[in-house]
């Protein structure tokens, strides 16, 4: 019994659980993220997606949503510098969370402390990615995913607020601009020119590659543009649109466009429940691979 309390308590996330093991752990990540964002302004962007992705499922990099989401390679490169000062210590799990934070940070967005602690997988499944929350999703399906999870509409809500950072494929709206239903091509929520600029950009059999619309105007800022944009018909997807269709989510959205501080007091909160799900057993060598 004795051991299985102990046991507990020394599993559990902590805000200083590297205080003895790697004091050098936050700095050592903050640098990877620094360097990383000198060469590609997009990067923010997929930490934040890629810790979404890792909190919500046993990420698996080569399933369909994750096909599009690139720098891994800051993951792999401060995993690098920490073995070399402390071998065996720190989970990709916790690295992922911390170069989320430190993403939103370097954006002009908010800082938190991180829980630490949290081990990584030994499952790692591409089919699983399909247990993601869907740009296509209506309310009814994220609230169900969500919850799943053990989080809350106001999670919901305040998380999907990271749609402040990055850009969005073709392949992920193109449900409301082309077909949309059999009396109308596009959705009639969405701003008619803003409608029309992403049909532009989005023909209905597009050949480019890398087409597709930023996800608010401030692409590459953490900021609460996304909710203003939402409220006047300028969001990408229909799980941003969603947000409007149920009345505690609309007036949470409301709130969020009105007030920034709101806002980033509410992303902090929630990012903090989502880095504090766990469920792995081992910390890797190599993030890319079980020991």
């Amino acid at each position: 019994m004795l051991t299985l309390i102990h046991f507990n308590r020394i599993s559990a996330l902590s805000s200083n659980y590297y205080a003895q093991t790697c004091p050098m752990v936050e700095s050592t990540v903050t640098s990877a993220v620094k360097k990383a964002m000198l060469n590609d302004r997009t990067v923010p962007a997929a930490l934040l997606r890629m810790h979404f992705h890792d909190c919500f499922i046993r990420a698996e990099k080569d399933g369909p949503p994750n096909i599009s989401l690139h720098a891994f390679y800051v993951i792999d490169n401060a995993k690098k510098a920490l073995e070399a000062v402390c071998p065996g210590t720190v989970s990709c799990a916790d690295i992922v969370a911390l170069a989320a934070r430190d993403a939103v940070h370097l954006s002009g967005g908010p800082t938190w402390v991180v829980p630490k602690g949290r081990k990584d997988g030994r499952v790692s499944r591409a089919s699983e990615t399909r247990q993601l929350p869907a740009p296509t999703f209506n309310i009814s399906q994220l609230q169900q995913s969500f919850s799943q999870r053990g989080l809350s509409m106001n999670d919901l809500v305040a998380l999907s607020g990271g749609h402040t950072l990055g850009f969005a494929h073709c392949s992920s709206f193109q449900n409301r601009i082309h077909n949309f239903a059999t009396t109308q091509d596009v959705d009639p929520s969405m701003h008619k020119s803003f409608a029309a600029s992403l049909r532009n950009v989005c023909p209905m059999h597009n050949k480019v590659r890398n087409a597709g619309a930023n996800l608010d105007s401030t692409p590459t800022t953490f900021d609460n543009r996304y909710y203003k944009l939402l409220l006047e018909g300028k969001s990408i997807f229909t799980s941003d649109q969603a947000l409007l269709t149920n009345p505690t989510t609309n007036t949470l959205v409301k709130k969020f466009a009105n007030s920034r501080e709101e806002f980033e007091k509410a992303f902090v909160e929630s990012m903090i429940k989502m880095s504090s799900i766990t469920g792995g057993q081992e910390v890797r060598l190599n993030c890319r691979f079980v020991k």
